[in-house]
């Protein structure tokens, strides 16, 4: 009976093929899961590239403004608030909560 089992085609074929898609899908190196987190951890990676692009982009913009000095005083001294040696400073903050 064992061996009838076995020799039958049309039993032993879909069983075999259906052990090798679980196997594939879920159990294997290169499943099926593994491919979706890989590609999910590749277009994080994709955004954070575009995102640095970006930074660069806009850093590089502010080097090439600070290459004149006059342009790097007064980055400092608006963002920073720095002043001249015999220079008074003064900041007027404004309340904008209506």
């Amino acid at each position: 009976m064992k061996l009838n089992f076995i020799k039958n085609k049309k039993i032993i074929t879909p069983l075999i093929l259906g052990i090798f898609v679980i196997w594939m899908l879920f159990f294997d190196a290169n499943s099926y899961l593994y491919q979706r987190e890989n590609n999910k951890e590749i277009e994080k990676l994709e955004k954070s590239i575009e995102f640095y692009e970006t930074e660069i982009q806009k850093n590089t913009q502010t080097l090439k403004d600070f290459s004149i000095q006059k342009n790097l005083n007064n980055y400092a001294r608006e963002k920073y608030h720095y002043k001249k040696e015999n220079e008074f400073l003064y900041l007027i903050e404004y309340d904008t909560l209506d």
